[in-house]
């Protein structure tokens, strides 16, 4: 990101100035199939939804992303029988035009893109997404690879 402002501080000393996004932390379980797109594009953007999936929802809190990826990815033998948590960082003011979504009890909180905005979505991710956590039937693996 080029600076925004450079200032003249007084014994040669220039100061650059950063407009730098308000930021969002989100989260979103994935299986082994999505890891391994997510791996394809650097961790910088998530990959397109297939035809069967019009929403593409991230969860507002790691404990949410935590259940999903330990309770429901692992039972998914075609998804390799393993979940990873990830976490990111979006643009505030972009997310700002979707509303959460409760579907559950109230730490069960999504927003849901749909999957035509998702290439925009994207754009607005600040840095790169991390996987935090894995799991697998036996439990939760700590420290982890990815492989």
């Amino acid at each position: 990101m080029p600076p925004q402002r450079l200032s003249r501080m007084g014994n040669g000393v220039v100061r650059a100035t950063f407009n730098m996004p308000i930021t969002t932390t989100l989260y979103r379980p994935v299986g082994q199939l999505e890891l391994n797109l997510l791996q394809a594009s650097d961790y910088s953007s998530w990959p397109p939804r297939l035809p069967e999936q019009p929403i593409f929802y991230p969860v507002t809190n790691e404990e949410y992303a935590i259940q999903i990826a330990r309770d429901w990815n692992t039972k998914d033998s075609t998804n390799g029988n393993v979940g990873y948590v990830t976490r990111f960082e979006i643009d505030a003011a972009f997310l700002a035009q979707f509303p959460i979504k409760i579907v559950g009890g109230s730490k069960h909180s999504e927003y849901w893109i749909p999957a035509e905005r998702l290439d925009e979505f994207n754009l607005h991710i600040v840095g790169i997404i991390a996987i935090t956590r894995k799991f697998t039937l036996a439990g939760e693996i700590s420290p982890f690879r990815i492989e």
